[in-house]
């Protein structure tokens, strides 16, 4: 039996490293490309604020082709979709029949994929659907995944959280309304290191910024049938890339 030919939606952080490191022991997927999102204006990655430089960095380590969907400053829902379609129908030219995603338990974001995917004939895959995210967040860990948080939203974890190494002390301190793996974008990260990784990803930590998103007006706007009623403030830890030269 041939392996499926898939890509995968990486976003940087800690749930796509571990659903990666799923796959690649998954003896019926073959996972060729790597797709992620970048936001064009500013040369970061979408949501998680990464520098392009970290970002091509953690991909050299990874040693998988890639690409991006180079995104303007902000995209409508429209405008997300129409590059979207165009970059995952020159994959599904290309041959790959199956995209997998890093989501645990988001019922409308999955099924907003397996929507948008299944007019190209794509069949969406999430390894880590369901699964008990404070023992997904722990085996991360026994692995011996590193991840740094690199977004936090204000409204829930201070500005010290942003910045911080995940490990045993960390879960401890979440706040009991913070799932542990961020799955409601309570945060996001960056994985520097692990199995699935030839090298570790060398970085500094740079200064903290504060910055306030308008909510979608619409759920047009949103991949959400509830999308936020309110604006979001997020604290941004910038990561800044080593020269080993």
């Amino acid at each position: 039996m041939s392996k499926l030919k898939t890509y995968f939606n990486w976003s940087t952080g800690k749930d796509s490293a571990l659903a990666l490191h799923y796959l690649m022991q998954d003896k019926n997927y073959s996972i060729e490309h790597l797709l992620t999102s970048v936001n064009q204006q500013h040369n970061r990655v979408s949501m998680h604020g990464l520098r392009r430089e970290l970002y091509q960095l953690q991909i050299d380590a990874l040693n998988l082709p890639y690409s991006t969907i180079e995104l303007p400053e902000q995209p409508s829902m429209q405008e997300y979709e129409m590059l979207m379609e165009k970059e995952v129908s020159t994959l599904q030219q290309q041959g790959f029949t199956h995209a997998a995603f890093g989501d645990i338990f988001l019922e409308d974001l999955r099924k907003y994929r397996e929507n948008q995917l299944s007019t190209l004939n794509i069949k969406a895959v999430f390894p880590l659907w369901k699964k008990d995210t404070k023992e997904l967040l722990t085996e991360f860990i026994d692995l011996g995944f590193k991840t740094i948080l690199v977004c936090v939203k204000a409204d829930l974890l201070d500005q010290e959280f942003a910045g911080r190494i995940i490990d045993a002390d960390f879960i401890k301190d979440l706040p009991s309304n913070v799932d542990v793996c961020g799955e409601n974008g309570e945060f996001h990260t960056f994985c520097f290191d692990g199995p699935i990784f030839n090298k570790p990803v060398p970085f500094e930590i740079g200064e903290k910024v504060y910055r306030e998103y308008q909510a979608p007006k619409t759920a047009a706007d949103s991949c959400s049938t509830q999308p936020a009623k309110s604006n979001s403030g997020f604290w941004f830890c910038d990561l800044l890339p080593v020269n080993n030269s």
